[in-house]
C-alpha cells in the first residue's frame, strides 16, 4: 500500500496576517479557500510551488490563541538564496533568528517565526 503525505494542518488566529506571511514571505499560493459560516471556521489551502504538499490553515471563529506547545517542532522550506531570504525575514516583523551551520559551520539555514508562533526552518536549496 503506498502512501503520500498531502496536507499538514495549522490552526490559526488571525487569518489574515497569516496569509500575509505564507504568501508574501514565502510565495505559497492560495489553491482554495471554503468559509464554514454555520460551523464558525474556514479552511485554507496553500500551495508552496515544488511541493506536492498543501498547508491547511484553520481558522476557527472566536477562538482563544493556541498554544503551540513542545510535541511539534518546525516546518521546512528551502530556498534557493539562503542569505538574501534571511535579510528578508529580518527587515519584517516577524521574529528571525541568526544564520547557522552544523558540521562544516557554513551557514545552511535560519528560524522565523510566524504570526501563530509556529516556527519554519528556512534551508539552503542543494
Amino acid at each position: 500500500m503506498n502512501q503520500v503525505l498531502v496536507e499538514i494542518c495549522l490552526r490559526v488566529r488571525d487569518i489574515e496576517a497569516t496569509l500575509d506571511f505564507y504568501t508574501n514571505l514565502f510565495d505559497f499560493e492560495v489553491a482554495s479557500r471554503r468559509e464554514f459560516p454555520e460551523n464558525k471556521f474556514d479552511l485554507i489551502y496553500l500551495n508552496s510551488p515544488g511541493s506536492s504538499v498543501q498547508i491547511e490553515l484553520t481558522y476557527n471563529y472566536d477562538a482563544e490563541p493556541y498554544n503551540v506547545g513542545d510535541g511539534f517542532s518546525h516546518l521546512g522550506v528551502t530556498v534557493s538564496d539562503l542569505e538574501k531570504m534571511h535579510k528578508i525575514c529580518k527587515a519584517s516583523a516577524y521574529e528571525t533568528g541568526e544564520l547557522k551551520g552544523l558540521s562544516s559551520g557554513t551557514p545552511s539555514y535560519f528560524f522565523v517565526t510566524d504570526p501563530d508562533g509556529y516556527r519554519i526552518e528556512v534551508k539552503r536549496a542543494k
